[in-house]
């Protein structure tokens, strides 16, 4: 292929994108700020909001919990490279008001690739906090306000750990925690490849989510072909998640989602992926049973925006309808800045329709300026998000409400 055709190539898809981008018929309003790293970044919101930095300097800050006792915990997964250098971190002392916290203490260190934390208190009046690591689900006893662990940590599930590789896809290193209103905890563990067949030793513990007891007992499938949810939360009952698509389609397929998991589903992969409205069969692995039976996803981003973290606002908690009974999603961003898929933050209704641009600024003139990953709401028009390229958390509040 001529150079000249590459770019044309390019271009082409470059356009493709800008067609799926989300609407803009809200206008976002600048606001620019300075860093401590010495760069200054402007952020793009609708009116009537404004954001900040609340706390800033850590190496790749991925997604909050909130404790028991009202305290914000947030993981850190340290790099790209599988390692043991993650951390767990405490933002105690939040001051909506003045968008500050009193300090961060780094509950947990030493933690490989920790992604998320949850809590939950059990039938026999425990609580506890449960932390997912690559190979492992781990459980400590929480106690109100402690600094760090006051007890010993046990292990409730292993989960495979080999196919670490970005030449095959498969550096899915992320494991997500996630307490269910039925009293189960429930746990995304992503594919060992970008698309292949796992090994039938590995089939029940790749591309799933599992469904377990909080100390690790009665272990099932609760869905499976789920390449790679990243992140999942419980809404209305339900079991949200998005979901990354596979690399080997070309740049505009397929789509990047947004589940309402549902008991004993198969969500198509590797032999099935989503096409707008469509969910079509992948030539390179097809089955059988086709793909009439896949689940549908709520929503649908442009492909490769790796969608992760969200949260989602109730209808009738706020007069600021920005927010009002919407979902916000983080668009990761695209492996390659030149794609541009993703690198902003969207908010969209319980139907996953009318989708809108939420949050810009994170990638101009092809360059990234951060990487939105988790979400969590704080209030009725309040919320943190996380940028994981140069570690920093932001605070998003109504305009006048805080410094």
């Amino acid at each position: 292929m001529t150079m000249r055709m590459r770019a044309v190539g390019l271009l082409l898809s470059l356009l493709a994108g800008s067609a799926f981008a989300t609407s803009t018929a809200d206008a976002l309003v600048p606001h620019a700020m300075h860093l401590r790293d010495g760069r200054t970044v402007t952020l793009n919101l609708p009116a009537g909001l404004t954001v900040s930095p609340l706390a800033e300097g850590f190496r790749r800050p991925r997604f909050f919990a909130r404790s028991p006792d009202g305290r914000l915990f947030l993981t850190e997964m340290d790099s790209l490279a599988d390692n043991n250098r993650g951390a767990v971190y405490i933002l105690d002392g939040f001051d909506a008001a003045r968008g500050t916290v009193a300090r961060v203490t780094p509950w947990m260190t030493g933690l490989r690739n920790p992604n998320s934390v949850a809590f939950h208190t059990d039938a026999d009046h425990a609580t506890w906090i449960y932390v997912a690591v690559t190979n492992a689900l781990l459980r400590y006893r929480y106690t109100p306000g402690e600094l760090h662990p006051t007890g010993k940590p046990q292990v409730i599930a292993t989960f495979p750990d080999h196919g670490l590789s970005a030449a095959n896809g498969g550096w899915h290193l992320t494991r997500t925690v996630v307490p269910g209103p039925d009293g189960k905890l429930y746990v995304s563990i992503g594919s060992s490849c970008n698309a292949c067949r796992e090994s039938i030793a590995e089939r029940d513990r790749r591309a799933v989510v599992l469904q377990m007891d909080p100390d690790g007992g009665h272990t099932r499938v609760f869905a499976r072909g789920v390449r790679n949810a990243v992140w999942m939360g419980f809404v209305d009952g339900r079991l949200m998640a998005t979901n990354q698509g596979v690399d080997h389609l070309g740049p505009d397929l397929p789509n990047e989602t947004f589940q309402a998991l549902e008991p004993d589903t198969d969500y198509g992969w590797p032999s099935c992926y989503v096409d707008g409205t469509r969910i079509r069969v992948d030539p390179k692995y097809p089955r059988a049973s086709g793909c009439t039976n896949v689940g549908r996803p709520v929503a649908v981003f442009q492909a490769h925006a790796s969608a992760l973290g969200f949260d989602w606002f109730p209808a009738g908690g706020t007069k600021n309808d920005v927010l009002d009974g919407q979902y916000v999603v983080a668009l990761h961003g695209s492996g390659s800045p030149l794609l541009g898929h993703g690198y902003r933050m969207v908010r969209m209704d319980a139907d996953g329709h009318h989708q809108q641009d939420f949050i810009t600024g994170f990638l101009v003139k092809g360059k990234v300026q951060g990487r939105p990953c988790g979400v969590i709401r704080l209030g009725p028009d309040r919320l943190l998000f996380t940028d994981d390229k140069f570690g920093v958390v932001y605070y998003v509040r109504p305009t006048g409400t805080a410094r």
